[in-house]
């Protein structure tokens, strides 16, 4: 089968692997219908994390289940089912208590699971999934139907994408009447938009500089746009709210810069949800002292939140899949990474 691997930075090939087969009796193997390039996979790409290569890579992933152990019943031959970039147990009290990304035996794609066999990227044509049992979530309709109804792309954010923006506003605790500031401008600061929107913000500031992302946010719910940054986003934010800053803010990106920005333009008694994977940042503790700012956050249980919003995608009521800007063949992974790299792409859908 045809895979993304990653030699080394700004090397990632789509390659040929061996088909993936059930090894346990936990196991599963899905046919992708469609995955994609997430900013996080951008990390190893640049350099910026020392990884082991090469290796398959690729987190996020929906598809047809064409095999499965003995012991998974949550689904069955022939489902179309989205798979959570983070594969959980179900069990553990992390699990039980909605925190499957924290999960006792938690596994990532292109790495090893507990019995230290290997697992598939999600950036391929099949898949092994591990703990399937409580990581394969069926959709209830199939390919053919989905396809027809469009559904497919957003039906993927689900994975990784739309869960981590949800869930930053959930940890802020967005709600009815609140301003908003999301800081990011990437797919994951736009699900921020759509999750504060659903969530009843009643003001959405997106903190952007591109003209085309900004744009798109507004279409997704963003009342207000603010390219400044530092200082200047904090002066700006106060004059679009007459002197006032945001309830809570967004942390999308992960960087030193994204999170000063996020506590500079919340409120004293503000909220900050993060879940940009964290490069750089550090809590200054004595500035959330001073000003009883809370955060909450960090990577995101896609797997819990995959029930709330899968019928508002059914239905139509949010439409996450407006943040995939470029679809490619999984045989031109090269210039998927290539495009989100150089900011030619938000985001990149794969096809198998």
């Amino acid at each position: 089968m045809l895979a993304a691997i990653i030699h080394g930075p700004r090397d990632v090939r789509a390659e040929n692997r061996p088909d993936p087969r059930v090894l346990t009796p936990g196991d599963a193997v899905v046919r992708v219908v469609a995955s994609c390039v997430c900013g996080s996979d951008l990390w190893p790409y640049r350099g910026v994390n020392e990884t082991r290569e090469p290796r398959p890579i690729g987190h996020e992933l929906v598809g047809v289940v064409e095999e499965l152990g003995a012991d998974v019943t949550s689904a069955q031959v022939g489902d179309f089912v989205i798979v959570p970039f983070s594969l959980s147990c179900g069990e553990c009290q992390a699990c039980r208590a909605g925190f499957p990304s924290a999960c006792d035996k938690v596994t990532g794609f292109g790495s090893a699971d507990r019995d230290g066999l290997p697992v598939d990227g999600a950036q391929g044509e099949r898949v092994r999934i591990p703990l399937a049992q409580h990581s394969l979530f069926p959709v209830g309709r199939t390919e053919a139907d989905l396809e027809a109804a469009g559904l497919v792309p957003h039906l993927l954010t689900l994975a990784d994408v739309m869960s981590t923006g949800y869930h930053a506003a959930v940890s802020a605790h967005v709600g009815p009447g609140d301003v908003v500031a999301v800081v990011g401008d990437g797919a994951v600061g736009l699900s921020g938009v759509i999750a504060a929107k659903q969530l009843g913000a009643e003001r959405i500031i997106a903190m952007s500089r591109h003209e085309d992302r900004a744009a798109l946010a507004r279409e997704l719910g963003a009342t207000d746009v603010v390219s400044e940054r530092g200082e200047e986003a904090t002066a700006a934010v106060r004059d679009l709210l007459d002197g006032d800053l945001a309830d809570a803010a967004l942390e999308c990106v992960g960087t030193a810069q994204s999170m000063d920005q996020a506590f500079g333009v919340v409120r004293g008694g503000g909220r900050i949800g993060f879940v940009g994977v964290p490069h750089g940042p550090a809590l200054d503790v004595t500035r959330m002292f001073r000003r009883n700012i809370s955060v909450g956050g960090g990577m995101a249980s896609a797997r819990r939140y995959m029930a709330e919003l899968l019928p508002d995608v059914l239905d139509g009521t949010i439409i996450p899949g407006r943040v995939f800007d470029l679809e490619l063949p999984l045989a031109k992974v090269a210039e998927a990474y290539a495009a989100m790299d150089e900011r030619r792409a938000t985001k990149v859908l794969l096809r198998p």
